[in-house]
């Protein structure tokens, strides 16, 4: 009779830290989807929009990497809030390729209201946490995602 060895315990993946990670994103990400909805954005144009309201004047290259998708996504998204009059680029630049991007008065209006459903979905979240805790989440989050930098 063979002794069997016992394969080691492999651990449930839900028990994992990016699971845990990657189950909240997927929770954050649906409620803001269909709290946009109402407003006729996504959740890349609102990143977009804020990024624009923060910095004016930003580039395609700029917007991709503040909103964490490539600049292939962020030019569909931008030639998407250009054709719904939410932002504004010049044709041409003096300074090589890079095309500046800004809000239009309407760009802001939709911001505005986008901004107070996100905003409140963002203090949801956060309300789940007990607030002696949070100091602490945020800069563990921070760390995590230190741990990737080059």
């Amino acid at each position: 009779m063979h002794d069997r060895i016992a394969a080691p315990r492999v651990p449930d993946v839900s028990e994992r830290l990016g699971y845990r990670l990657k189950r909240a994103a997927a929770a954050l990400r649906g409620a803001m989807d269909r709290a946009l909805r109402d407003h006729g954005l996504t959740v890349p144009q609102y990143a977009c929009l804020e990024l624009l309201d923060q910095q004016p004047g930003l580039s395609n290259a700029e917007l991709a990497r503040g909103t964490f998708v490539t600049r292939q996504s962020m030019n569909v998204v931008l030639r998407g809030l250009q054709g719904a009059g939410l932002v504004t680029r010049v044709t041409t630049t003096d300074h090589g390729r890079a095309l500046p991007a800004h809000l239009s008065d309407e760009g802001r209006r939709r911001l505005a209201g986008a901004r107070a459903a996100v905003y409140a979905i963002d203090q949801h979240m956060t309300d789940a946490v007990p607030e002696h805790r949070l100091a602490d989440l945020l800069s563990d989050l921070d760390r995590m995602a230190a741990a990737f930098d080059g």
